[in-house]
């Protein structure tokens, strides 16, 4: 069993995906148009919302390191909200942690700042230009057993 992330980016997931790839080195493994849909095979079936833009986006599969995230345009209603849901991001050193949590929270906003927890060598949440939230982390070492 596996669960994964889908974000509706309510029209601007094609700017989501291009800035993921920028900051988080994302790979596209799939992505499909709302013009590309092959034609419903049973009524019900899913269409993309009324009078879409073929060219939104319809479905994005994306690989982040070992992480996968999938994403669309939704229901293109321009109302992007994210709330109750926090992406957990666990970089492998402190100045990756900075890096990325600096990129992730550009045009976005800070809700705490980085710094130095029980649990982590650097922690902080942020969310980006889209409004999703981000907590970012460099684990704290595991202490020599002695």
């Amino acid at each position: 069993m596996q669960i994964l992330p889908y974000l509706c980016f309510e029209g601007r997931c094609e700017e989501a995906i291009e800035f993921y790839k920028e900051v988080l080195g994302a790979e596209v493994c799939f992505l499909m148009r709302v013009g590309e849909i092959p034609q419903a095979p049973a009524e019900g079936a899913c269409q993309g919302p009324p009078n879409a833009d073929p060219q939104k986006i319809c479905h994005a599969h994306l690989k982040i390191g070992e992480n996968e995230l999938l994403m669309s345009d939704g229901m293109n209603s321009g109302q992007v909200e994210f709330k109750g849901i926090t992406l957990s991001l666990s970089t492998s050193n402190d100045d990756e942690c900075r890096k990325m949590f600096q990129a992730l929270s550009q045009g976005g906003a800070v809700q705490m700042d980085l710094m130095s927890t029980f649990f982590a060598s650097l922690w902080g949440c942020c969310s980006d230009k889209f409004g999703v939230n981000w907590m970012v982390m460099s684990p704290a070492p595991v202490p020599a057993e002695a």
